[in-house]
């Protein structure tokens, strides 16, 4: 098992959003416990994304792509996605800003869903869960900040150690993982289980986005205007400091 327990890459400003979120999705999720496994069961169905159904009713069905990224399976399930979004979603706020954050989480999500709808067109097993947004951060963040440290922990059976690995490292890591589990689900009928696809997608929409922002970062030449015009002179545009150079059948994320 590998667990992140916290980056060392500190922001400028309080990740409202972040924070925000996390309350959010921890809301609905006691609203989940209180109404029962019953009624949930009917909660999943109605603003969970499912594939045949929202291929059948594109816009019908099209507000399911927000309300499923705020249902979880379980505490489990919760814990970890919001203990990701901890740990990762301030940097990632931090560089785009607050109401662009909330866009890109939200364009993440959606992106993760078109991406298990179309590897599974004809499920009828609602997804859910906020790992699809989530995996978006995760891509932003280890294209923007692929030198941050991630304190990590490391158990395998006996093993035990705290290490220091580098973001790129262990999200990279991570999205080996996801791929490698969501090629194998392809060869599976199962009826439930993990939206690995989900994963790579919002991984991918984060991964795009993030390079969008290293581009912008990149310093520009600027020509001078003195005798010598061969000269060039580095222009850095403000790089932050951190810039590195019911609980039965439906799939979660």
């Amino acid at each position: 098992m590998f667990l992140p327990l916290r980056d060392e890459n500190p922001t400028r400003s309080t990740p409202l959003v972040t924070w925000t979120l996390i309350a959010i999705n921890g809301v609905v999720f006691l609203f989940e416990v209180v109404i029962g496994d019953e009624a949930l069961h009917g909660v999943f169905g109605a603003f969970g994304v499912v594939p045949a159904e929202l291929l059948a009713q594109p816009v019908g069905r099209s507000y399911t792509l927000i309300s499923s990224m705020f249902l979880h399976g379980g505490w489990m399930h919760l814990i970890g996605n919001m203990w990701f979004l901890y740990i990762f979603g301030d940097n990632v706020e931090d560089r785009l800003g607050k109401p662009l954050f909330v866009l890109f989480y939200l364009a993440a999500g959606i992106g993760a869903a078109f991406l298990q709808v179309a590897v599974q067109p004809a499920s009828t097993i609602p997804t859910i869960g906020a790992s699809g947004a989530i995996a978006g951060v995760l891509g932003a963040y280890a294209i923007v900040y692929p030198g941050a440290r991630v304190l990590t922990l490391v158990w395998l059976f006996i093993f035990v150690r705290l290490i220091h690995v580098p973001a790129v490292l262990f999200l990279g890591f991570w999205f080996a993982m996801q791929f490698l589990s969501g090629a194998g689900a392809l060869a599976s009928a199962g009826g439930g289980g993990v939206a690995w696809w989900a994963h790579i997608g919002g991984f991918m929409v984060g991964g795009a986005v993030g390079y969008l922002l290293r581009l912008r970062s990149r310093p520009r030449p600027l020509r001078t205007a003195g005798s010598n015009p061969g000269v060039i002179i580095p222009f850095d545009r403000g790089r932050r400091p951190q810039d590195p150079s019911p609980r039965d059948r439906r799939t979660f994320h």
